[in-house]
């Protein structure tokens, strides 16, 4: 009984640090440093680099005049602003839709064969010849100050890279897969205080930027192309920058079954990227940014959602040698809650199949989709049968 309970309590501490403990230290953190205020960096207002908008794209059609349409009413230069769009293996038109703006300065690399986002990143970084080079995806459309705010951060040397933000537009039909709105403001949160700290923790592949001279190819497998191009310039010494004002919006998926489809390939995505990234669990060489690293994307990716049903296990166990009904002990209570929240998550699913929206019973399904994801996306890089192609899911109209 007694190992149990130990077992109980750290496996119990994993989960709560992963998802809500992390973001306490890091608020009481953070709050300490604003003790010891540095100078304030002077806003250089006159930093005006040419950039390039780079968007690999898979049969966008649907999207291609408002994104490009997008591109032209951002707020910076238009002359300074390059579009270099790689169209490989798209069959829907997508290339010719593109073509009618090449007198606008849309460039526009098509090769039949589709070699998934990373191949088509590494190919069409050689017809990039500005400094900075901003990423986003074809589906996506731009705040208008997003390429200002993103260029103003690269002012400072030191940083490598900067992370815009990811927006869901939310209808009030929106499903529990809405719900991503919910988590990504908290994220947002998360990674303000990881950037305030010393650097975020892996860019948003929805928009993100970096200094081209930076940029080295990645393993054709790459499936987190984002993560591993971001946190291997971080390795380098440069930080790491996010301005959440600097924003991609779309859709949220239609339901949390297309929902899972992403989700199940970020967590195959996430344990490769760690297994790639193995130096940087290395806190004694990358110090703060390994902690981050650790405590905001490595345990989220294993120990936390592995703990959840070993858990509720190790919890039962507990309970039925203290006797089920004896409610004068804290394990019966805290088995019988996590029965509650399971409940609420199976509710969920059965509110979301019949088209009935009931938001507070969204939050418990869609965190356990979440992990659910996780577990499932384990299992399919262990036997190697993700593919380095986006299965799009549908997004809510």
């Amino acid at each position: 009984m007694t190992a149990l309970k130990i077992i109980f309590w750290i496996l119990l501490f994993f989960v709560f640090y992963s998802y809500i403990g992390y973001g306490i230290l890091l608020f009481f953190i953070v709050r300490i440093k604003r003790f010891f205020p540095k100078k304030k960096k002077v806003e250089n207002t006159d930093y005006e680099p040419e950039v390039t908008l780079f968007v690999a794209a898979y049969n966008e059609k649907d999207y291609v005049d408002a994104k490009v349409q997008n591109s032209f009413e951002l707020d910076y230069p238009r002359e300074k602003v390059k579009q270099v769009w790689i169209t490989d293996g798209s069959n829907d038109g997508t290339p010719d839709l593109l073509r009618k703006y090449a007198d606008q300065g849309v460039e526009v690399y098509h090769e039949d064969a589709r070699g998934g986002k990373i191949g088509a990143m590494n190919r069409g970084m050689q017809f990039v010849k500005t400094p900075i080079v901003i990423f986003s995806d074809g589906n996506t459309m731009l705040g208008k100050e997003s390429v200002r705010r993103i260029v103003n951060m690269f002012s400072n040397p030191k940083v490598g890279c900067v992370s815009g933000e990811k927006r869901i537009f939310n209808k009030e039909k929106d499903s529990a897969a809405g719900t991503e709105g919910i988590y990504w403001k908290y994220e947002s949160t998360l990674k303000k205080w990881d950037a305030e700290l010393y650097s975020v923790v892996g860019a948003a592949g929805e928009l993100f930027a970096v200094r081209t001279e930076l940029f080295e190819k990645v393993e054709k497998d790459t499936l987190l192309d984002d993560f591993i191009i971001s946190l291997r310039i971080a390795m380098k010494g440069y930080t790491i920058q996010y301005d959440p004002e600097a924003y991609a919006i779309e859709s949220s998926s239609a339901n949390v079954k297309e929902e899972l489809k992403r989700k199940i390939r970020i967590a195959a995505g996430g344990i490769q990227s760690i297994v790639r990234l193995s130096p940087l669990l290395n806190i004694f060489k990358y110090g703060t940014l390994s902690f981050q690293y650790i405590s905001h994307r490595v345990l989220r990716w294993t120990l936390a959602p592995l703990s959840l049903p070993t858990l509720f296990f190790i919890n039962l166990a507990i309970a039925i040698m203290s006797g089920m009904t004896n409610f004068n002990d804290l394990y019966v209570w805290l088995f019988y809650a996590q029965v509650v929240f399971y409940a609420m998550a199976l509710l969920g699913w059965y509110f979301e199949n019949k088209e009935i929206k009931i938001k507070l019973l969204f939050i418990p399904y869609y965190f356990f989709i979440m992990n659910y994801a996780v577990i499932m996306g384990m299992k399919r890089y262990f036997k190697g049968n993700q593919s380095v192609n986006w299965e799009r899911a549908k997004r809510a109209s």
